[in-house]
């Protein structure tokens, strides 16, 4: 059976050329201020310039990118002062999905927080940062998801978004993971024992703890 072609106008284009330019932002394939060229990116996704011009409209609403009158459009550069923001308003939603996956989460669930926290000691104990970095990443989605505070997930995935590099960038930090280690176990204790207010605790000291670093 022939492989169906990818749409190069209409929605689905545009979708396409969404998907494609999020994600190679988010993994870091293209760097905060590179500029992104619509008829290189259209040639790459085969799609139409203005598919592109589209999706990076939406990225521009998302945070990821910013147009510049007259240089057209780069990866947006978020700032330290920034991600200190960001990380802030991360500490009372994350605390509050916390305390919500404190008492709303299954068994099953609670037995996946702990595997990843023993991945997680495993990363750390092998010195392998990038996968320690994933996995914390992972589990902050999955307190989310198991909270039921759709709102909160919606917010926070916009938020995340912005703080890439300096994710990767603090994984790398020499001793950063083995103290960030302590705080994400803090975190699954607090919310396997199902005190609420115990795991939004951890998790606000866990930011805080990332605000340190991001200021250092």
């Amino acid at each position: 059976m022939p492989t169906q072609a990818r749409p190069s106008t209409g929605e689905q284009a545009r979708q396409h050329a969404l998907a494609q330019l999020r994600q190679a932002i988010l993994r870091g394939e293209m760097a905060p201020a590179q500029r992104l060229v619509e008829n290189e990116l259209a040639e790459q996704f085969g799609v139409t310039r203005a598919s592109i011009r589209a999706a990076l409209i939406d990225l521009e609403a998302q945070g990821l990118v910013e147009r510049i009158r007259n240089r057209g459009s780069r990866v947006r550069v978020v700032t330290v002062e920034e991600a200190v923001a960001i990380t802030e308003c991360r500490m009372v939603l994350e605390g509050l999905c916390a305390a919500k996956a404190a008492v709303a989460a299954s068994d099953e669930q609670l037995a996946e927080l702990t595997e990843l926290g023993t991945a997680m000691t495993k990363a750390v104990a092998d010195g392998e940062p990038l996968t320690y970095s994933e996995l914390n990443h992972d589990l902050h989605t999955r307190i989310r998801e198991f909270s039921g505070q759709r709102t909160a997930l919606e917010l926070l995935e916009r938020l995340n978004a912005q703080l890439v590099r300096h994710r990767f960038q603090l994984a790398l930090r020499p001793g950063r993971p083995q103290q960030s280690l302590n705080e994400h176990l803090a975190m699954i204790e607090a919310i396997e024992a199902r005190d609420p207010q115990a795991a939004e605790a951890a998790v606000r000291a866990h930011l805080a703890s990332v605000i340190e670093a991001l200021r250092d």
